[in-house]
Formats: structure tokens, sequence, C-alpha cells
């Protein structure tokens, strides 16, 4: 069954030490189960086996609705998390993030609802996902004055993607103690694949997997991993064999020459 079938790949996660299950609302929404449908399918593996629960830190996100798109008004939010609650089934979201940066809504207004989910016992944690720096700093501010901590941030980061190192991201997140959780860190499949990539990095992700004993994958979220950030990649894979391929990644062994050699492949140019 369905449920059945996502109910093994959350398990091989958690036995393998993948415990942030990261999710949206947003997500499913091109599927025929539509807006919600990712949510509702967890929800229903966690009512299948509520045991599973009380293993995982449960994140999901909020703020984008089809044919709006970003909505984070203090109605707009607080209807998103809470009917995120009802489709995951659960009476805490342990990290709720802000989606994307709604352009149009005070970040003083987000705060004070995040902070009221937050005191209603309805969120333990709150976060940002692909905010710039100084829209998750302004955010962080309000947020302060409300007496809540910043918890994290999300942002694209993998070795083919690169602009977190050098916008500001992950300098923010080291100076304020914020966790990294790094989407796409394969690059939507690419890092297995090789397509769209560099000839000359997927030749020294392939040095570098052979030295080590792994696949190209392994060594992709070994670079994300080796960020001093500390980020955690949030891998995507819906197979449980390239979940246990990519668990692997704690066991390499990456020093500064590595991971310069594969910024320089990356980017196609020496570094100054």
């Amino acid at each position: 069954t369905e449920v059945g079938e996502a109910r093994t790949k959350v398990e091989t996660a958690l036995d393998l030490g993948m415990t942030l299950i990261d999710t949206a609302d947003i997500y499913g929404v091109d599927t025929p189960g539509g807006f919600g449908a990712a949510e509702d399918l967890l929800g229903r593996v966690l009512a299948s086996a509520p045991g599973l629960r009380d293993r995982m830190v449960l994140a999901t996100k909020g703020g984008i609705r089809p044919g709006v798109p970003y909505d984070s008004s203090p109605a707009g939010l607080r209807a998103a998390c809470e009917a995120s609650l009802r489709r995951l089934r659960v009476e805490v979201i342990d990290l709720y993030q802000v989606h994307r940066p709604d352009l149009f809504t005070h970040p003083a207004d987000v705060a004070a609802t995040l902070a009221a989910l937050r005191e209603e016992g309805k969120v333990r944690e709150v976060g940002v996902s692909n905010h710039t720096p100084a829209q998750t700093e302004a955010l962080a501010a309000h947020l302060r004055d409300a007496g809540v901590p910043l918890a994290s941030t999300q942002p694209e980061l993998s070795v083919a993607h690169l602009d977190p190192l050098r916008d500001g991201t992950l300098d923010l997140a080291q100076r304020d103690g914020l966790a990294v959780l790094a989407w796409s860190p394969l690059a939507g499949g690419r890092m297995v694949s090789g397509e769209g990539l560099r000839p000359e990095l997927v030749e020294v992700l392939d040095r570098l997997a052979a030295r080590e004993g792994v696949d190209r994958a392994a060594v992709a979220i070994a670079f994300v991993l080796a960020h001093p950030s500390r980020p955690v990649a949030l891998v995507g894979s819906q197979q449980p064999e390239r979940l246990r391929a990519a668990a692997r990644a704690v066991e390499v062994r990456l020093d500064r020459r590595d991971v310069y050699d594969l910024v320089q492949a990356s980017e196609g140019a020496p570094l100054p």
C-alpha cells in the first residue's frame, strides 16, 4: 500500500540515523493528491505507527499558496500551520519554517505569528527557508523582541550550488548559532547522474569516491557536511538503497585540499 511503502522509507531513514524528517504543505501539489499530499501521507504513516513520532525531529514549512503565491500574513501563516498539524495528525511540530519570504508582510507580523504559535504549544522551534541573510536578520530581530530564538535556516546548498558559502548565509548561521538545513545537496540528482555538471567536477567527485570507497553522492553529501556550520543534508531520495548509500557520507574524510579542489572544479576557475 502507499502508506506501507512510505512507512518503510521513513523507518529506513530513522534506522540509518537520519532523524530529521522535513516536509512542506506545498509538497505534492504537482501530484494527483494535490496541495498537502506529502504531509497527509506522512500523517497517515504516523497514525499507522505512532512510535515513529518519538524517533524523529518533525519539520515542515508553510507560507506558499498556489495562485497567491506567498502569504505569511498573520491569518495566512496561522492557517497554514494549523492545517499542517491536522494533515500530519500531530499535536506539535518540532520545527516550523517560513518556506519562502512574503515580501509584502512585515517581519514583525511574521514574528508575532510564529511567537504566538510557539506560545500555544503548536510549534517547538521556528526557522526560515530560502531567505536572504538580510531577510533572516530582520525576522530574527523581531523574534528576539518577542523572546523567541530563530532556530534554523534552510538554503539550497551543494557542491554545484555554492552561493551560501559566499553570500553571507552560512556566516550568519555561524554568528547566530542557527542550524543549517541544506536542501538539494545532490543538486536534484545531478550528483548521481553527472548530467549538467562540469566534467572537471565529475572527475574530482569520482576520484574522491574511489579513494573513499563510496559512490559519488556520498562524496557530494560529505562536502556539505564538511562545512564548519555543521549543515544537516536534506536527502530527498525515495529509494531505501539510495538512502543507505547516502548514509555512508559520514564515513568520508575530506581535507582542505579535497574541499577546495571541489570548489574550484565546481566554479571552473582558480581560487584567488
